[in-house]
C-alpha cells in the first residue's frame, strides 16, 4: 500500500524507526505538545488491532515493554495513556493500525483525566 504512510515508514525510513522487530516498530511522534510520545505500528499494513495476527499481538506487548522502559528511562512520567483508535468514529485518521504510547505528567493541565473523561461529558451524551 503506496499511499499508507505507515507502510512507508515500515519500509523506506529507518532513521524514523527507534525501535524495531519481525512484526513491529516503534517510532517517536513530533508533536512538541506530547513529549516522548510515540507509536508502535505493525510492519504488514492491518487496517486495526482486531485484524492483528497473534504474532503480531505477540511482537506488539513485548515492543511496548522496550519502549516502557526507554520513555521510563529517557521522560520520568508519572502516568501513560496507552490506547488503540479503531475506524473513523473511533477517532481512526490513518487506517494502519497503530498503538499510540502517551507518558503523561503531574504537572499537566489534563493531568489524572484519563482517555475516558471526554467521552463521559455532558456534551458527549448521544441524543
Amino acid at each position: 500500500m503506496k499511499e499508507c504512510i505507515f507502510c512507508r515508514i515500515t519500509d523506506n525510513s529507518p532513521q524514523e524507526i527507534m525501535f524495531s522487530n519481525d512484526f513491529c516498530l516503534y517510532t517517536v511522534l513530533k508533536d512538541p505538545e506530547i513529549e516522548g510520545a510515540g507509536l508502535i505500528v505493525p510492519r504488514n499494513h492491518r487496517e486495526t488491532v482486531f485484524d492483528l495476527s497473534e504474532e503480531e499481538w505477540n511482537a506488539t506487548y513485548q515492543m511496548l515493554r522496550t519502549v516502557n522502559e526507554y520513555i521510563d528511562d529517557r521522560y520520568h512520567p508519572d502516568g501513560y495513556n496507552i490506547g488503540w483508535n479503531c475506524g473513523a468514529v473511533g477517532g481512526q485518521h490513518i487506517f494502519h493500525a497503530h498503538l499510540h504510547v502517551i507518558p503523561r505528567f503531574r504537572d499537566e493541565p489534563m493531568a489524572g483525566k484519563g482517555i475516558r473523561h471526554l467521552f463521559k461529558s455532558e456534551w458527549n451524551k448521544r441524543s
